[in-house]
């Protein structure tokens, strides 16, 4: 059977070490019971380990080499080999609207897209579990006052509880990474309704860590303009890496409020412009 050859431009990097895959295959364990979708299976190193956990199992694979590869060495997954880009899927159709669960060996130039359209679908996606970049890793899992804490962090801490669970070597891919990796599992928490506006939440983290040096005061102007009187306040002086979820969600109140009243004062002058 020939082997597939690494592409870099869909940033391939097989996995060799058997004893990895198989502790990766494991991990969809927290979750029992749950058909198992995997991105990116290349030739099958974790697939392998995942059939024998005897549930559904479909792999999504977008390298037409690596689908020929799958056909041929699993022909038990004919049915549920899927040549698609995961990110331009509809996952409300792959196991008839349930919950499954998320897993995969990541191509590194996308894991944190995948994971943010994990985020549009929370409510299909109980359990996600998998490899990617040590640093995307720790910056998932890293906690306020942290240099790595930042978008992804706050905004799947919001409706995960994150573990990270161990580092892989660089030595046992083929071709090596020029970094590390490490395995992660992201398993929903309790939160069904966050308690501000999502959407203003989203604008919200994604404007202050896009300047993470500044404080809040200055790092919210591409919201709230630059006289809005809510930034006196003193909460307004730390930086966004110092708020947790919690905080970013009560800060997303207050600024939807000052944005309201905002409004409000903006629609008055416009009306008694217009008054006869």
């Amino acid at each position: 059977m020939r082997l597939v050859k690494p592409k870099k431009f869909l940033g391939q990097h097989f996995l060799k070490d058997l004893k990895v895959a198989q502790d990766i295959a494991d991990t969809v364990d927290a979750c029992p019971k749950l058909p198992i979708l995997e991105v990116g299976p290349g030739m099958g190193v974790l697939t392998q380990f995942l059939l024998p956990k005897k549930r559904t199992v479909k792999v999504v694979e977008v390298d037409y080499e690596s689908v020929a590869y799958l056909r041929e060495a699993y022909p038990q997954l004919e049915d549920n080999i899927i040549e698609d880009d995961f990110l331009k899927m509809n996952l409300q159709r792959l196991f008839d609207g349930q919950p499954f669960v998320l897993t995969g060996n990541y191509p590194y130039n996308i894991s944190s897209q995948i994971f943010f359209k994990m985020l549009d679908n929370k409510d299909l996606i109980p359990c996600c579990t998998g490899m990617i970049q040590k640093e995307v890793a720790e910056r998932i899992a890293a906690g306020p006052g942290s240099k790595t804490y930042g978008i992804l962090s706050v905004l799947i801490q919001a409706w995960y509880r994150v573990e990270y669970l161990f580092t892989v070597s660089e030595h046992v891919f083929n071709p090596p990474p020029k970094v590390k990796s490490a395995v992660i599992r992201m398993t929903r928490n309790d939160t069904r309704q966050l308690g501000c506006d999502e959407k203003l939440f989203k604008q919200v983290v994604k404007t202050t860590f896009n300047q993470r040096r500044k404080t809040l005061r200055n790092s919210i102007k591409p919201i709230l303009g630059k006289e809005c009187p809510l930034t006196e306040d003193i909460l307004f002086n730390k930086r966004p890496e110092q708020l947790s979820v919690q905080e970013f969600i009560e800060l997303t109140n207050r600024v939807g409020t000052a944005l309201k009243e905002m409004k409000e004062e903006t629609d008055k002058r416009a009306f008694n412009g217009f008054q006869p």
